[in-house]
């Protein structure tokens, strides 16, 4: 076989002019009357005339960022905008978009329950949990919330559930319930960053300033990972995306970024069978992405399937590679909030206190969830684990040893029934599906390999001539002096870029990708040799009428679906 071309930062810039201009495209198509909240990208840190055009131009400064000094915060209408985005100076101009958030068999599946009883809990490693806030009254975070800020405005306090829900997988001591609904990393420290309602609903502009915060607090309450259980659909390319670049800073500055892939991976809106929906921050190359797997009542991954409504890549516009690997997240036993909102509108998700020793009609202070929004934190935990052991393993480096030792032995397809509908779903196990694999802490730990350079996600390429797609490492003039993949892989055994992926036992990645005749790519176009997926996937089969190709312009829709968000709280068999 040839190997492909490497895609080079000519290549990547080439994308971009999919999106020239500095507007993002809803604001193109909005209404020039109308009142918005904007996110302004500048190629270098404003100076005080270019503010002074801004305000000129009717637009109205509302907040700047401490370590993001190139991106602030705007209102006023939309015609005012468009004037702003053609100013010098002014990279892009974007809306201040909505952002929604998306334990006992979980520590023990993913190797957590060994790695404790070896004396790995986390401790002195912070955790910054940018969500709905936590509560801090639950005897599971006793004495371990060490931070906490409200974004909202409202108060600390978790109004929705969520976060607390999230806190709880990360590092709850399990002290109310014998132990048995015990975190990944009970040692931790929880650094609570509120930048959700109580109706589970936040902006760019307030996570944007809670990631910020984090890196300034972070020598404060060393804090070496971020998890961001939330997102909300892509809407430019992820260099152009205000979210992107702040958890970019994050990973930069030090701090490992767990995020969650989302949950429509059975929205087939525009006809990809739920291929193409990471959300963003998730679709960001360098941050850790995951997705959610169903540990079946049991201790042991060999039962284990993926949940049907992890969202699956490769990522829109940019094509890269995500989930990069999948943990638990179905029927998540976790940290209530008592009379938050979560908690008022689903009693049935209240966990039985005698599963615990607990009397039969007696307060619990547990709560099940399902989603990738519970899978994120997983990972966060088993990060945590990772640094207390090996403290100056860089972002990159944890990045790596995830991945390349998670466990790569899994069934060629699963059918799910959702509890709440009784439909039933389909689901293969290829690489936009399952990434590197399931998360494995024992293999993690026992890994002394360093990743030599930097670890983006790799890029799916479609060659438009064949319509097969080629998994590409990102070259080291788009993205610095090395890049960690190489002959050895995260993906496999062994790889040469190219030739072919070897995925486990289970699985071989070979000759070809049919992806379509129809599929329309973008600007990125790189010719090379390709792999295939499991027979039957739909990534085998023709697209006769082309809707919503993935390498195209069509995105998800603009909210996660009323479904993705039932299933959050019903959860899937």
């Amino acid at each position: 076989m040839n190997k492909p071309l490497r895609l080079t930062l000519s290549i990547v810039l080439a994308s971009a002019c999919a999106f020239a201009g500095s507007l993002s495209p809803d604001l193109k198509a909005s209404n020039p009357s109308t009142s918005v909240r904007v996110l302004v990208r500048f190629s270098n840190p404003p100076s005080a005339a270019l503010l002074n055009q801004i305000g000129g131009n009717g637009a109205a400064f509302d907040k700047q960022f401490k370590h993001l000094p190139k991106t602030m915060v705007f209102h006023g209408s939309v015609g005012a905008m468009k004037k702003v985005a053609d100013l010098p100076g002014v990279l892009y101009v974007a809306p201040d978009r909505p952002i929604k958030r998306k334990l006992d068999i979980t520590a023990a599946t993913v190797g957590a329950t060994l790695a404790q009883q070896y004396g790995f809990t986390g401790a002195g490693v912070g955790v910054a949990v940018v969500d709905s806030g936590v509560d801090m009254t639950n005897p599971d975070l006793a004495g371990r919330v060490v931070y906490s800020e409200d974004f909202v405005g409202t108060g600390t306090r978790d109004f929705y559930g969520h976060g607390t829900h999230v806190a709880g997988i990360i590092g709850a001591s399990g002290a109310a319930s014998g132990g048995k609904y015990k975190g990944i990393a009970p040692g931790v420290n929880i650094i609570s960053l509120r930048v959700l309602g109580a109706d589970g609903s936040g902006s760019d502009s307030t996570v944007i300033a809670a990631i910020d915060r984090a890196i300034e607090l972070q020598s404060t309450y060393n804090i070496r990972v971020l998890n961001l259980s939330l997102g909300r659909p892509v809407g430019e390319p992820f260099y152009a995306d205000q979210l992107c670049q702040a958890v970019e800073a994050a990973w930069k500055a030090g701090i490992t970024v767990v995020v969650a892939a989302g949950n429509d991976g059975r929205d087939n809106t525009n006809g990809n069978q739920g291929y193409g929906t990471i959300s963003s921050p998730a679709n960001d190359p360098w941050v850790i992405t995951v997705g959610a797997m169903k540990a079946e009542g049991t201790p042991v991954r060999g039962d284990d399937m993926i949940a049907s409504y992890s969202s699956k890549g490769p990522s829109m516009i940019d094509h890269f590679v995500k989930p990069d690997l999948v943990a638990p997240g179905n029927r998540i036993a976790s940290l209530r909030a008592p009379g938050s909102t979560l908690d008022v509108e689903y009693p049935e998700n209240v966990v039985d206190p005698t599963t615990f020793g607990g009397q039969a009609g007696t307060y619990s202070p547990y709560f099940y969830m399902n989603g990738t929004s519970m899978a994120a934190p997983v990972v966060s935990g088993a990060a945590a684990l990772l640094l207390q052991q090996y403290p100056t393993l860089t972002p990159d480096q944890l990045k790596a040893r995830l991945m390349k030792t998670a466990s790569k032995t899994f069934p060629a397809s699963s059918i799910a029934t959702d509890l709440t509908t009784g439909q039933t779903f389909t689901s293969y196990y290829d690489i936009f599906t399952v990434g590197a694999g399931y998360l494995d802490i024992g293999a993690a730990l026992n890994n002394t390999e360093l990743a030599p350079g930097t670890t983006p996600s790799p890029v799916a390429v479609l060659n438009t001539a064949t319509g097969t797609i080629t998994i590409v490492n990102p070259d080291s003039i788009a993205w610095g002096d090395s890049i960690a993949w190489g002959d050895s892989i995260a993906w496999g055994d062994s790889i040469a870029w190219g030739d072919s992926i070897a995925w486990g036992d289970s699985i071989a990645w070979g000759d070809s990708i049919a992806w379509g005749d129809s599929a329309v790519y973008g600007a990125s176009v790189v010719k090379g040799t390709s792999i295939w997926t499991t027979t039957g996937s739909p990534l085998t089969q023709k697209n006769t009428n082309g809707a919503g190709a993935l390498f195209g312009t069509k995105t998800p829709s603009a909210q996660s679906s009323p479904q993705a968000e039932r299933t959050e709280m019903k959860g899937e068999k």
